[in-house]
C-alpha cells in the first residue's frame, strides 16, 4: 500500500520518480507551487498552456520530461476543472485519477503539491484528507484470484509525499493524511468484503474479520451463534437462514465513545446477505452471482466500526450485523409461511426473496431491546426498485426522523457519498397489510423501495430511525475517479462522517 506524508520543501528542487502539480481550468498562467516548477523548466509549463496542449480541465493529466533541469524525472500536470466548482470532491477524484496514471508510468516515488491548500477553497488539512482517500482507493483493486504473470506487483507506486513550504500547514496536512488513511483502509475493507466469493465470504467468515477489527481498534466485539437467536425469539432472522448448510451469525461490535453517557449512543444495522438466492422464491441466474454483494450493508457497518474505533468520536456507537445465507433446500422458508420477530409481531412472508427486511427486523428490535438504542440508521442492498428509481449514482435515504435523515444527507455531503431523500408517507403502509399477520414481508411493486422501508418501520419503536437502500450504489460496473469497478464501499464513509458530526456538536 502507498505510504503518503507531508514534509516542508520545495517541489521544485524535490528528487522523485515523477511529480504532481496542477492547474485550475481557464488559467493562463501557472501559479503557486506550479509557476515555481515552470520557472525551473523554462517556461515549459506555460508555453504548453499558450499552445493549448495543457486546458486544466478536471482530471487532465499532461506528462512533461524535466531532461535534467530539476531533479525530478518527470512532472505530471493535473487538472482541476474550473475552480468555481473546486472542492474536496474534485480533489479526492483527481487524486484517484493520477495515481492510476503514476501506476501505469511505473512511478514507485512521487511527490505533489496540496491541491487547492493554497489557491483554491480548501484548509489544508481537507486537501491532504481528499488527497489520502482518493490515492488509496483509486488505486484500490481485487486481484487475489488472478495468477501473476510476472511484475504486477512491481507496478504499485509506494510512496507519495505532499511537498509544503509553509511549514505552518505541515500538522493539519498530516492530520488530513491520518484520518484520509483510515477512511480509505476501512473502505477498502469494505470493498474486499464485497467483493470476495460467497464461498470464502459467508456469515462466519464476517464474524471473523469483526473479531479481527475489533482486536485492531479496541472494540467491544460479541458475536450470537443460532441459539442465542433462538433464545432471543429471532423468527425473522431464523426463518430467513433456514435453507442454507451454514449457521448465521449475528454480530454486535461496540464503541464506548462517551461512557459516562451510555443512553447518548447511535446503531448501525447491516444488512448481512452473504448470498442471496432469492430462497424459494429463487431468482433468475442472469446475473445471480452479484448477490454475492447482498452483505454490503453489513460490510460497510464493519468498516465503519473500524474506522470509529481508530478516530475515536466521543459518542457511544453500536454496529450490528445479521450475517446469513439465503438459500433453497428442504428446510427452507417458503412463500406462506408466518414467523415470528424479536419484538413479538408476526410475519406474513409473500416472497421469501424479501428477506433483508426480515433479518433487519430482528436486528433492529435487537439494538432497541437489548442495548437501548437511542437511535438507529439500517442500511441494506434492499430492493431493485431503489435501483430503478435513482439508479447507480444515488442512495436514496428514508426515515421517521427527519432529524435524523438531515443529518445523513448532510454527512453524505461532505463525503461526496450522493443520497437523496425519498418519501415515507403513511398512505403506502397498506400495501403491507397482511390477512393473517400483523405485517406482511413484500407490498408489490409499486413504490417497492418505500414499502419495503415501511415494513422495517414497524420493528423501530418509535425510536429516531434512517433507512439507507444502497441497492444501486454497493457495485460500479466501470471506474470513474476514487470509484472503480466492483465494490463501492458505499456508505461507509457518510456514516463515520455521521458519527464525526454528531460528536463534533456534542463539545459546542
Amino acid at each position: 500500500m502507498v505510504h503518503i506524508n507531508a514534509v516542508p520543501g520545495d517541489i521544485a528542487t524535490t528528487a522523485a520518480d515523477a511529480m504532481v502539480v496542477n492547474l485550475f481550468e481557464g488559467v493562463t498562467a501557472p501559479e503557486g507551487g506550479t509557476s515555481a516548477v515552470d520557472k525551473a523548466l523554462d517556461g515549459a509549463i506555460s508555453s504548453l498552456i499558450e499552445d493549448g496542449e495543457i486546458s486544466g480541465k478536471k482530471g487532465e493529466t499532461t506528462l512533461i520530461h524535466t531532461f535534467g533541469r530539476i531533479p525530478t524525472k518527470r512532472v505530471v500536470v493535473l487538472g482541476l476543472g474550473k475552480q468555481d466548482k473546486f472542492d474536496s470532491h474534485v480533489v479526492r477524484d483527481v487524486s484517484a485519477s493520477v495515481a492510476r496514471y503514476l501506476r501505469k508510468l511505473k512511478v514507485k516515488k512521487a511527490t505533489s503539491l496540496a491541491h487547492g491548500a493554497s489557491i483554491g477553497n480548501l484548509s489544508p488539512r481537507e486537501s491532504a484528507q481528499a488527497t489520502a482517500e482518493g490515492t488509496l482507493l483509486g488505486l484500490y483493486r481485487f486481484d487475489r484470484y488472478l495468477s501473476k504473470n510476472g511484475g504486477d506487483d512491481d507496478k504499485e507506486l509506494e510512496e507519495l509525499t505532499i511537498i509544503e513550504q509553509d511549514g505552518a500547514k505541515l500538522d493539519a496536512l498530516n492530520e488530513g493524511i491520518t484520518s484520509g488513511t483510515v477512511l480509505a483502509q476501512s473502505a477498502q475493507l469494505v470493498r474486499d468484503m464485497v467483493n470476495e466469493p460467497p464461498n470464502v465470504m459467508f456469515p462466519e467468515r464476517m464474524a471473523e474479520i469483526a473479531v479481527e477489527v475489533a482486536k485492531e481498534t479496541g472494540l467491544d466485539c460479541k458475536v450470537l451463534g443460532i441459539e442465542d437467536m433462538q433464545l432471543l425469539g429471532m423468527g425473522a432472522l431464523l426463518g430467513v437462514t433456514a435453507g442454507s448448510a451454514r449457521e448465521p451469525k449475528l454480530i454486535i461490535l461496540q464503541h464506548n465513545g462517551d461512557p459516562e453517557h451510555p443512553e447518548d449512543n447511535i446503531a448501525f444495522a447491516g444488512k448481512g446477505i452473504t448470498f442471496d438466492t432469492g430462497g424459494i422464491s429463487l431468482k433468475p441466474a442472469a446475473n445471480m452471482g452479484n448477490m454475492k454483494s447482498d452483505m454490503g450493508g453489513g460490510a460497510s457497518v464493519i468498516g465503519a466500526m473500524r474506522a470509529i474505533g481508530m478516530l475515536k468520536p466521543n459518542i457511544n456507537v453500536i454496529g450490528i450485523v445479521p450475517a446469513v445465507e439465503n438459500m433453497p433446500g428442504g428446510r427452507a422458508q417458503r412463500p406462506g409461511d408466518i414467523v415470528r420477530a424479536m419484538n413479538g409481531k408476526t410475519i406474513e412472508v409473500d416472497n421469501t426473496d424479501a428477506e433483508g427486511r426480515l433479518v433487519l427486523a430482528d436486528a433492529i428490535s435487537y439494538a432497541i431491546q437489548e442495548i437501548k438504542a437511542k437511535r438507529v440508521v439500517d442500511i441494506a442492498t434492499l430492493t431493485g426498485a431503489m435501483v430503478t428509481a435513482l439508479g447507480n449514482v444515488t442512495t436514496g435515504v428514508m426515515g421517521r426522523s427527519q432529524t435524523l435523515v438531515d443529518a445523513l444527507l448532510e454527512a453524505s455531503y461532505a463525503t461526496g457519498e450522493k443520497m437523496w431523500q425519498m418519501p415515507l408517507f403513511d398512505e403506502y403502509k397498506s400495501q403491507n397489510k397482511s390477512d393473517w399477520a400483523d405485517v406482511k414481508n413484500t407490498g408489490g411493486a409499486p413504490a417497492g423501495s418505500i414499502t419495503a422501508a415501511l415494513f422495517i418501520s414497524e420493528f423501530t419503536e418509535g425510536i429516531e430511525w434512517a433507512h439507507m437502500d444502497i441497492a444501486g450504489t454497493a457495485l460500479s460496473s466501470k471506474e470513474s475517479g476514487h470509484i472503480v469497478k466492483g465494490a463501492t464501499g458505499v456508505p461507509m464513509r457518510t456514516l463515520v462522517r455521521l458519527v464525526q458530526d454528531m460528536a463534533a456538536a456534542k463539545d459546542v
